[in-house]
């Protein structure tokens, strides 16, 4: 069975280090690393009250991991921006109750640089910001800020399809 309905022949499944972070209508910036979308749906166990052998299961409530995005320090301040719509030293009537929520868009590219798969996320809002990581003058590494977002729930963008590739 083909892996791949319009590139039969191909038998590699995508890379995961070809991606874009989309909000505001624009790519964010130096994303270096996104977790992944994990959607978990509780177990609700119940009895049929004639059939002592048995439980039985059917889907409860579900909920949506937190999604981690960073990137390396630069001078884009689009992290801090969304993380203080959510905090501010200048109390609680400076914090934004109108537009801390965004949709967002992770894209997925293959190695031509083609949109492959696409995920919408839903009323996403920064509940964890690091704007420094530990530093280590003995280190040899990239400084990163990170962001945490909660998200109510996400779905794949089934206008982006299979497209031959050259």
């Amino acid at each position: 069975m083909a892996q791949f309905t319009v590139n039969t022949s191909r038998i590699d499944p995508y890379k995961n280090f070809k991606f874009r972070v989309v909000w505001d209508g624009r790519p964010v910036a130096g994303v270096s690393k996104v977790s992944g979308l994990k959607r978990t749906t509780e177990v609700v166990s119940h009895r049929d009250g004639g059939d002592l052998s048995a439980k039985r299961h059917s889907p409860g409530v579900s909920t949506f991991e937190a999604i981690t995005i960073e990137r390396g320090i630069t001078h884009d301040t689009d992290f801090e921006a969304w993380a203080s719509k959510t905090f501010s030293i200048l109390g609680d009537a400076t914090v934004s109750l109108k537009d801390f929520r965004k949709d967002m868009a992770i894209e997925l590219y293959n190695l031509q640089g083609v949109k492959v798969r696409s995920w919408q996320v839903f009323r996403c809002w920064v509940s964890e910001f690091t704007a420094v990581p530990e530093l280590d003058a003995n280190a040899n590494a990239v400084a990163f800020e990170t962001i945490v977002l909660q998200n109510e729930g996400f779905i794949r963008d089934e206008a982006v399809v299979e497209v031959a590739e050259t």
